[in-house]
């Protein structure tokens, strides 16, 4: 006569799913009730349909494996242990210490040329300077430097630094591409490039006796240059940018070379075309590209900076 063996217990509907079978002593692989997807147990949702799997807040943890329970099972389906007035709930975990924004510090480290730190400069109140004389921190051999040349404001956790006027600018290196602005200058290398917005050109009238002008269409109009500038100020070479054209520097490659500058990588830079703006970003150079400070600029852990000679990195704790 045929036995056949009674059906194993059902789970309450929505709650823990049906169970796929697996060994003795593993955690079993839950299936989700509304689209049979496979679930670990631990998790609360289905990664397929978004459906809870188990209730977090009355689940019981078995006091032999550490498995999440129904509140309803009287036996552990990983372990088989008992469950009832030993199981214990399951722990919630602890929140990550937090610091509180105004209990933040900053200092600065000076780097030397191999990115190495030769010295710290812990920032003591709201407002830091930095400069060749006068200064709270100051380089007095550095010849690149005003006598007070950036300030540094840590505010509410919140490090930012401001070019007070210096000669030659407060340099912030770029961990991300930049969108540029009409002024804007940059430092690839040790050039020193400056960004001007054209703006489109208005229609050209036709001539008066009809007769069309001979000339490349291609591209249209330049709405934008970059110039290269010397020490005294004045422009070199000019490179005009046009909507759609992307441009490469470096030293020995890209559309723009520069084969006398040393502290250029052989491809530094990348600017590309988005609709009518430009972005410039880092092609994996060595000493990176940089942004002159305008305003106020906010500063993260990490950030370097070039103030006059001096290469500085941020550190916050």
């Amino acid at each position: 006569m045929n036995s056949r063996s009674p059906d194993p217990p059902r789970d309450p509907a929505g709650v823990l799913g049906t169970r796929a079978q697996s060994p003795i002593g593993t955690p079993a692989i839950l299936k989700c009730p509304s689209c049979g997807a496979s679930v670990q147990p631990e998790l609360p949702f289905c990664g397929s349909c978004g459906g809870r799997i188990t209730s977090v807040t009355n689940a019981l943890a078995c006091p032999n494996c550490g498995r999440l329970n129904d509140p309803t099972n009287a036996f552990c389906p990983a372990c088989g242990t008992t469950l009832g007035p030993g199981a214990r709930p399951a722990a919630k975990a602890a929140p990550p210490p937090t610091t509180k924004p105004s209990e933040r510090t900053a200092s600065l480290l000076l780097l030397d040329r191999a990115f190495k730190i030769t010295n710290k400069y812990p920032l003591h109140g709201a407002l830091t300077t930095v400069g060749r004389q006068g200064a709270d921190i100051n380089f007095p051999d550095d010849a690149y430097l005003s006598p007070v040349h950036a300030q540094f404001v840590m505010m509410d956790g919140i490090l930012s630094v401001r070019d007070l006027g210096s000669r030659n600018g407060t340099w912030v290196y770029l961990d991300q591409p930049h969108r540029l602005v009409d002024g804007d200058q940059i430092l690839i290398g040790s050039q020193v490039l400056r960004y001007k917005r054209l703006g489109y050109p208005g229609p050209r009238p036709p001539e008066q006796d009809q007769t069309r002008r001979l000339g490349s269409l291609t591209p249209s109009a330049d709405i934008a240059n970059l110039a290269q500038i010397r020490a005294d100020g004045s422009a070199r070479d000019i490179v005009h940018l046009s909507p759609g054209r992307s441009l490469k520097l470096g030293r020995e490659q890209g559309e723009w070379q520069f084969p006398y500058d040393a502290s250029m990588s052989g491809m530094h830079a990348h600017i590309r075309s988005e609709d009518a703006d430009f972005v410039i970003s880092d092609a994996g150079s060595r000493n990176g590209v940089a942004v002159a400070v305008r305003g106020e600029r906010q500063l993260q852990h990490d950030t370097r900076l070039l103030v006059g000679d001096q290469l500085l990195r941020v550190e916050m704790s």
